[in-house]
């Protein structure tokens, strides 16, 4: 593999990485049978490098019953039939390889399928040698009346007790997940190596570059006492507090750390329930050679409610974004840790439905603004599949047959018991779900405009999920890439921006103005230590921007930020931080062609070099 060149020789690769997104059954299916495949995303390593990543992160591939999307892993050295083989995996690696590309894989191993041969023997007897490789108590009981009773009162993160009786051995297993996924036992020194083995080095081997590790926080479990009522109207309680970082993850990662050494491999792990940053940065912190970076939940928690869909849409004022946002900044001001920026996964509904407008005539608009706030935060860079052309949520008349997720069918039913089936209930419970869904984010790839929006070679085969057909009529890759004024060819534009100065967007330290502003967003970027940075050559007058040029006059170590957020035009006030410097700053960038000195069109933004 030719290694992308670096600007600081020193800095590691996946620093300046900006990384690509991809569920596999949703992205492209090349032997039109209607889901995704391994060789879909071959034939489209272009597309993705033409976009300005140089990273792909491919999520859950392995063999997998697919209860939780390829979260339940049967077998870690196996690919899921319908995706391809192993050999198709190897030869993707190969390809992206071939163009510079690195690939990241899904690292899933808090957790195995119910139908992994470890859990097969370990449920087998009491005294099978693999019992210990996961996490079984014996019952307890109601003093008064007797009954058996789970454990401990801990709620799952898709409902229910986490805890499964199995009536084979007379215990319960830990699942803080699906009961088809029980939680391995890495207390258990012989499972950690297992681990390590099969889910890791057999990957690593193959030249795999990285991992996106799951639920990284959750493998030391602490001593699980109960979790404290905070739902007095259920038997089960949020108990994320009880089993993320416990006591000896230090030790774990130190020692998954060890193995990704070997192979200079990166790893960014998803990090929920953490509100104590001097927490995060231990995970993050170079010296303590734990994790690369973590995936933080501050952005896109936004606007959740107590149970994650109880809440009503847009319920959110701007300044909390800004706060959220200034978290994970913070996270590399003056230490030896790394961040990372982001909006959209396949655990998120689209973020143009929920930070800015997906109505027609704002879609667009929408688009390039966040496009342009993320290009411009600091630390590693994730794009998720669509969102660089601008894909919305499906619409609200789409009934809940067309939600395939767990998670979203779970919280339905749940609702559902609760209130009797209220029509009133069941109705709020749908309009949540189709903001915050994971659902929307896993339909198919938009293509092409056709009924499955080009997501097989024949336009009429359905595929396992609905796709989108009247988004795909005017939100599509195709029209797209021939389409100078559209979300695509922005991103392109915005990405080219971010690496030419590296100094300033990808390592700059962050700063919020105006914070108490509803409507629009202020920041300033500042390269560290007084860093002179390179301007951008060419980009005067394209897609709809201004460019600085070439010389001493495109040399800059500071940049103002500035969106709104809003789908009417607001006056261009700077703050008064920066209000000195208007008259000495320059255009880099905007996302409207046509921009007034004075004013900000409707979710419009526009990066200034002072």
């Amino acid at each position: 593999m030719t290694v992308p060149e670096q600007q600081h020789s020193s800095t590691p690769w996946w620093k300046s990485a900006v990384v690509y997104q991809i569920y596999p059954a949703s992205f492209k299916d090349s032997n039109d049978d209607g889901v995704g495949d391994l060789q879909g995303i071959i034939s489209q390593l272009d597309y993705i490098r033409a976009l300005g990543a140089d990273v792909v992160w491919i999520c859950p591939m392995y063999d997998s019953p697919q209860v939780d999307m390829g979260y339940d892993v049967r077998d870690y050295e196996s690919v899921y039939a319908p995706y391809g083989t192993v050999a198709d995996m190897e030869r993707l690696i190969e390809e992206a390889h071939r163009r510079e590309m690195r690939v990241v894989l899904d690292l899933v191993v808090n957790h195995t399928s119910d139908q992994h041969k470890w859990f097969q023997e370990s449920r087998s007897s009491k005294d099978n040698p693999k019992r210990d490789w996961y996490i079984w108590r014996p019952a307890t009981y109601d003093p008064v009346t007797g009954a058996r009773k789970p454990p401990n009162n801990w709620l799952g993160n898709f409902g229910g007790s986490v805890w499964q009786w199995d009536d084979h051995t007379q215990e319960y297993y830990l699942h803080l997940f699906c009961p088809e996924q029980p939680d391995l036992n890495w207390e258990n020194e012989e499972t950690r190596k297992a681990i390590y083995e099969s889910a890791m080095e057999f990957w690593l081997r193959r030249g795999v570059d990285g991992f996106r590790v799951d639920t990284v926080n959750m493998y030391s479990k602490g001593d699980m006492r109960d979790a404290p009522i905070t739902d007095p109207d259920s038997e089960w309680q949020f108990a994320g507090y009880q089993y993320c970082n416990g006591p000896r993850m230090a030790e774990f990662l130190g020692e998954m750390n060890q193995v990704l050494a070997k192979y200079d491999a990166m790893t960014v792990g998803e990090c929920p329930n953490t509100p104590d940053m001097k927490r995060v940065l231990e995970y993050v912190s170079a010296k303590e050679k734990q994790l690369n970076m973590v995936f933080q939940f501050d952005v896109v928690d936004i606007g959740q409610g107590p149970y994650k869909f109880q809440t009503t849409p847009f319920n959110w004022k701007l300044p909390a974004l800004k706060d959220a946002i200034e978290r994970t900044q913070n996270l590399i001001r003056g230490n030896d840790g790394w961040t990372t920026a982001f909006l959209e996964n396949h655990d998120q509904s689209r973020s143009i439905s929920r930070f800015a407008s997906d109505a027609p005539e704002h879609r667009v608009a929408s688009g390039k603004l966040l496009a342009l706030m993320e290009a411009a935060l600091s630390g590693t860079l994730f794009i998720y599949q669509g969102q660089e052309i601008g894909m919305v949520n499906f619409p609200l008349d789409w009934d809940m047959s067309e939600y395939k997720d767990v998670d979203s069918s779970n919280y339905y039913k749940m609702v559902s018991a609760r209130t009797n089936a209220d029509p009133t209930a069941l109705h709020a419970a749908h309009v949540s779900l189709q903001h915050l869904a994971r659902d929307h984010a896993r339909i198919p790839m938009s293509w092409a405009p056709t009924p499955n929006a080009g997501f097989s070679p024949s336009p009429t085969t359905k595929p396992w999920m609905r796709a989108d057909a009247a988004q795909a009529l005017v939100c599509n890759a195709k029209q797209q890439q021939g389409d100078k004024g559209s979300v695509l060819s922005f991103w392109k534009h915005a990405l080219r921006i971010r690496k030419e100065y590296e100094g300033l967007f990808v390592h700059g330290d962050f700063d919020v103005l105006d914070r108490g502003d509803e409507s629009v967003f202020w920041f300033v970027k500042t390269a560290k230590g007084g860093e002179v940075v390179n301007g951008v050559n060419g980009t005067n007058g394209t897609n709809g921007t201004n460019g600085a040029t070439n010389g001493e006059k495109g040399k800059r170590g500071k940049a103002v930020v500035v969106l709104n957020f809003t789908g009417e035009a607001r006056e261009v006030k700077w703050p008064a931080e920066v209000a000195d410097e208007k008259e000495k700053s320059e255009l880099l960038v905007s996302t409207v062609e046509k921009h007034e000195e004075g004013k900000l069109a409707a979710y419009e933004g526009r990066v200034y070099l002072l």
